[in-house]
């Protein structure tokens, strides 16, 4: 059977690494480091996958624009910290090894920085199987349809040819702002009925379950 599509573009963080919790600890540990209240838990996981700047931006409203890059700062030691220790869902390495093998173009488009990016893709040992990538510091941050965009000039496919996984009301967004279709993971950082909203095409609850649902449908 034909496969319906040619290239899955993927979230990172949330999506293939579990790496949510972590985001959410980073930016209160940033956020006490410079003696400020910490976001609620369910605002800062709402702003994972944006770039950065925009995420603590999003995250911390009222705080003075000179005090951001402090807290972008403090953020990143944080982050950084840990990033090494973190691991894929379960299951992810041999997912995207399969994709890769049945001939799908597998590309990344992130709220991390390139250099993020590198380590994680280098840490895990999936950077082989992607031909492409688009950051959050190279790109304007999601849903604004550059990243998406810009992979599919880059790889040669129609729009209706791509999906965009992710786990983010940000990813889905950004596939429909880009005329792509859009699959959900609700075991990453936003809720199922945030997911719904965005209609996606299905909404997966296990890194299995989207296995079987590529298997089925791409």
């Amino acid at each position: 059977m034909a496969r319906r599509f040619e290239l899955l573009v993927f979230d990172w963080d949330g999506t293939l690494l579990d790496s949510a919790a972590a985001i959410v600890e980073a930016i209160s540990a940033a956020c006490r480091d410079l003696e400020l209240p910490p976001p609620p838990t369910e605002r800062a996981r709402h702003v994972i996958g944006l770039g950065l700047r925009d995420a603590l931006q999003h995250a911390l409203p009222d705080l003075p624009e000179s005090r951001y890059p402090q807290l972008v700062d403090r953020y990143r030691h944080h982050y950084l910290a840990r990033d090494h220790e973190l691991q894929l869902f379960a299951g992810a390495a041999e997912l995207i090894a399969e994709l890769s093998a049945a001939g799908h173009l597998l590309a990344v488009a992130t709220g991390k920085s390139r250099l993020g990016l590198a380590r994680a893709l280098q840490h895990s040992g999936l950077g082989p199987f992607f031909h492409a990538s688009r950051c959050a510091d190279e790109c304007f941050s999601k849903p604004h349809p550059q990243m998406l965009e810009e992979l599919l000039d880059e790889l040669a496919v129609d729009g209706e040819r791509a999906l965009m996984i992710g786990d983010t009301t940000h990813d889905l967004q950004m596939a429909h702002n880009a005329g792509v279709a859009c699959l959900a993971v609700a075991y990453g950082a936003h809720p199922a009925a945030a997911l719904d909203a965005m209609q996606p095409l299905a909404r997966v609850h296990h890194l299995s379950e989207l296995a079987a649902w590529l298997r089925t449908h791409a």
